[in-house]
């Protein structure tokens, strides 16, 4: 998986953590080992500007979905297709914010909104109650599994009951 994560943010985050996260995702979902996937963390005034053109929108919002290829993922049997998912534009500022909001960790919030990106950038949607329960579904999961494997089990493993690593 071809991953870039640049940050002309002005935060400092972990763009090893969510370029690794990226292609976990990526890979959990069998995309093509050389998909391409840019993360761009941006500012709020950038952020408010991408919002703006794009989405005819005030202001900054957290994440914003650029697909190229439109990429979906392979069904059982199906082969993964070569191309590029696309961009996403992050704002670790508003991410900030929000896990200001919800008294939440603020890289979890970063985790979350890359994965969310992603989700979107494969045809997701979550603007009728079916879809969102089908997204925020397995962007949970994909979330949890990323977990367990920052805590050293293995992907198909269970989560330990005390949060620990493998039993």
């Amino acid at each position: 998986m071809d991953v870039d994560v640049l940050n002309e943010s002005g935060t400092d985050v972990d763009v090893v953590e969510l370029t690794r996260l990226s292609r976990f995702v990526m890979a959990r979902l069998r995309l093509h080992p050389s998909t391409q996937l840019c993360v761009r963390l941006v500012d709020e005034e950038t952020m408010a500007s991408l919002n703006s053109r794009w989405m005819h929108a005030t202001g900054p919002t957290d994440v914003l979905a650029f697909p190229m290829d439109e990429l979906e993922p392979p069904r059982a049997g199906q082969e993964p297709e070569e191309g590029c998912l696309g961009d996403l534009a992050v704002c670790p500022q508003v991410a900030q914010a929000q896990a200001d909001e919800r008294s939440q960790d603020p890289v979890e919030e970063l985790r979350l909104l890359t994965v969310h990106g992603i989700l979107h950038l494969l045809g997701y949607d979550h603007g009728e109650p079916e879809e969102q329960n089908t997204m925020f579904a397995l962007q949970a999961r994909l979330i949890a599994e990323w977990q367990g494997v920052r805590r050293g089990q293995h992907v198909d493993d269970p989560p330990h009951p005390l949060g620990g690593g493998r039993p």
